[in-house]
């Protein structure tokens, strides 16, 4: 994904003001092109805001498959909207297709569409399922997110090692609990995943 065109000077100008807010001298040797890092940084992590993901999900192939298709393990890497901290994790997504299906890739290109831009877990869940929904009109969708927060490890509680799982199910997976099960059996079975 390109970087998001951002006003590189203006974020300068931020970051160098926080450096001095902090206490620290912006323009000493391991900090005079800290500025500039960091509006690039940001142009990298917050690519999604240009970007409507749910274009990956418009080339669709017709084909008569009823049964779950699942990618697991989807690593991605997101800022907690409320610290612009980086959270950090692996999804799960899958669907049951009703005569469209989508390349694997482009799954993958979803959650990192939706991943790249301030963000709370919940609602990057629900938003990758419900594009799903939307764009592919399956008989169901599913998506689960396992991640790690800074903003929960390296400040506030700092509770290393705890891990925040989110879950959107739609459709069948909703509404039909051997559905549900079924899914979620397959997304967390540790057997297949070492392909």
């Amino acid at each position: 994904m390109a970087p998001a065109k951002v006003d590189i000077p203006r974020i300068e100008h931020a970051v160098r003001e926080i450096l001095i807010a902090v206490g620290e001298d912006p323009d000493r040797e391991g900090l005079i092109k800290t500025p500039n890092r960091v509006a690039r940084a940001y142009g990298e992590l917050m690519a999604g805001l240009q970007d409507d993901p749910r274009r990956h999900l418009k080339t669709v192939f017709n084909e008569r498959y009823d049964e779950v298709v699942l990618l697991r393990d989807i690593e991605f890497h997101s800022l907690c909207e409320h610290h612009l901290l980086p959270f950090t994790g692996r999804a799960h997504v899958a669907y049951l297709p009703d005569g469209k299906v989508v390349g694997l890739s482009k799954l993958a290109r979803l959650v990192e569409g939706f991943a790249r831009r301030p963000q709370v877990q919940e609602r990057l869940t629900t938003q990758i399922a419900d594009a799903i929904m939307e764009e592919l009109s399956p008989i169901g969708s599913a998506c689960v997110i396992e991640a790690v927060h800074t903003c929960m490890t390296i400040r506030g509680a700092k509770k290393h090692g705890s891990t925040m799982v989110t879950s959107a199910l739609r459709g069948i997976f909703k509404e039909n609990s051997a559905s549900r099960s079924e899914i979620l059996s397959l997304m967390y079975s540790k057997a297949s995943s070492k392909v």
